[in-house]
């Protein structure tokens, strides 16, 4: 039997710690074919969305996807992203949180090109801060 991962572990005790101190806990998603996002919203084959508890309906963070309604342009969406697309957790206020790679065994076929060249640029923050502001600065745990 294959060990668990601790990923969707991390994530939920993040969201946690977010939501007890009073921050907006966001997850940043490297969209792929398993992802049921706005695609409108979709830049560079990421989105970034709020989790937080009033910004969400039905908030399920399980162990192979996180799923929740929120409301994209006035619109409610089902909202479902595997575990292995999340790319990152943290706080809106401070930046806190915690980076992860993409797990290519959420990602088969094709998707594994973009899992292997995804995490290089999302750490070039060069590129990130010209384009978004205050994007929070995230380091890559394995």
């Amino acid at each position: 039997m294959a060990e668990t991962s601790t990923k969707p572990y991390l994530l939920r005790a993040l969201y946690e710690w977010a939501s007890d101190n009073g921050y907006t806990p966001h997850i940043v998603v490297q969209v792929n074919e398993y992802c049921r996002v706005p695609a409108s919203f979709v830049r560079d084959n990421q989105i970034t969305l709020n989790i937080a508890g009033m910004a969400t309906g039905n908030l399920v963070i399980g162990n192979d996807y996180i799923e929740f309604q929120a409301r994209f342009s006035g619109k409610t969406e089902n909202i479902s992203v595997p575990v292995g697309a999340v790319t990152a957790i943290y706080a809106r206020e401070t930046g806190a949180g915690m980076g992860f790679e993409v797990e290519s065994s959420q990602a088969p076929g094709d998707v594994d090109e973009q899992a292997t060249t995804a995490p290089p640029a999302t750490k070039d923050s060069s590129s990130d801060t010209d384009d978004k502001p205050k994007r929070p600065a995230l380091k890559v745990v394995k």
